[in-house]
């Protein structure tokens, strides 16, 4: 064999060598893609807003790979779980601030995934005192439809006819936190097999990234479900009530705002009751105050006698109105259903506002709120606030 042919030889050695190698490495690295778990952060969701008490949940499939999900708040480590559900609550604090979140899953064939999501910040902090007034506003068109995509040049607050400047402006991807009350005290009884059903068919309309809290309330509040919790988990807890005892509505109202205070956003209580209450330890004006100095939509959800006394629904329109919100009542599940469309649509086209308000004087006085939005006249926000005094 001459020389030349030996170096062709070697060549095509050489040339099947290397495709075997690159053969070889593809195929690892198929079966190394194969073998990698999906994994995702399901919350916090990205470029949205966060507070408070903040729930932090990995998808890992298949969940077996995972040895440790390991979660991490602007660079601290914020929990560690070992089983599925992957997930734990974390205190974002009062103030939303844009913040790092990252999930480390170590797998159990050794290795890891990491994966990150950055939220944003907001420029006020949650307050419901004279330092910041926070307002969510609704703007309908006049065939009652709700308008999206609203420059911030449009909208002018005043306050007791003093215009004020606008110092935060959000119309997306506002969080809402939401508490849903639900009535279960003797007066209800009759009415208990309709407002299942109607509690589960607006739970089932909420999308399932939000979170909700579940309340159930006589003379005592009861929570039913944790705010992570999925819809069949809180149908199930729905379809346990049973009516008993005495109705302390507005001690729940209370409690309920109590509850959201800490939060920055939307919030939104929704009670499903029949508007009587029987035993409350804070009396009407007095849930009135808290609610005036407070930042909470109220929406009430008419039952049972709610549905035929006007003099509840009365009540029930008192209080929620003032906030932002308003009463349902109907006997029809299939027409509350369109009820509960309205309001959720309604909250996912709200628009978020905040101001330093002019006045500083923390007198316990009511200041008369009123929002303008160029070129629309079916306007609804708060109407006003009360300027709470340092405790």
């Amino acid at each position: 064999m001459n020389v030349f042919m030996m170096r062709a030889c070697s060549c095509v050695t050489l040339l099947i060598i290397a495709i075997v190698c690159v053969s070889g490495v593809r195929s690892s690295a198929q079966e190394a893609s194969a073998a990698s778990p999906t994994v995702k952060i399901l919350s916090p969701v990205a470029d949205t807003y966060v507070s408070g008490p903040t729930r932090l949940l990995a998808y890992v499939y298949p969940p077996s790979a995972a040895d440790t999900v390991t979660f991490f708040a602007d660079g601290r480590q914020a929990c560690q779980v070992a089983t599925p559900p992957f997930e734990c609550i974390w205190d974002a604090g009062s103030n939303v601030t844009a913040r790092q979140f990252r999930v480390v899953v170590r797998l159990g064939t050794g290795g890891r995934v990491v994966r990150t999501v950055r939220t944003k910040g907001l420029d006020f902090v949650e307050k419901v005192d004279v330092d910041a007034v926070q307002v969510t506003v609704t703007v309908m068109d006049d065939d009652s439809n709700f308008v999206p995509e609203l420059p911030r040049s449009a909208f002018r607050i005043f306050e007791d006819d003093k215009l004020q400047s606008i110092s935060a402006f959000t119309s997306e991807n506002i969080p809402t936190e939401m508490i849903v009350a639900i009535d279960i005290s003797g007066s209800m009884t009759i009415a208990m097999t309709k407002l299942k059903e109607s509690v589960k068919r607006f739970l089932a309309a909420i999308p399932e990234s939000d979170e909700v809290t579940l309340l159930g309330f006589n003379d005592t509040l009861f929570a039913l479900t944790r705010r992570a919790m999925n819809v069949e988990e809180r149908a199930r807890a729905v379809d346990r009530l049973a009516p008993w005892g005495a109705t302390a509505l507005y001690d729940v109202i209370v409690q309920g705002v109590d509850m959201l205070g800490r939060r920055t956003g939307r919030k939104a209580l929704v009670v499903f009751t029949d508007g009587e209450d029987q035993g409350s330890h804070v009396t009407l004006d007095e849930v009135e105050r808290r609610l005036q100095a407070s930042d909470v939509t109220l929406y009430m959800i008419g039952q049972g006698r709610g549905v035929q006394q006007e003099y509840l629904q009365q009540v029930m329109t008192r209080l929620s109105v003032p906030t932002g919100g308003r009463m349902f009542s109907t006997d029809n599940i299939d027409s509350l259903q369109g009820a509960f469309e309205v309001l959720l649509d309604e909250l996912s086209n709200q628009y978020l506002l905040g101001y330093q308000p002019m006045d500083r004087t923390r007198d316990d006085q009511w200041r008369e709120i009123r929002v303008e939005v160029e070129g629309h006249r079916n306007v609804r926000a708060r109407q006003g606030y009360r300027a709470a005094p340092d405790r």
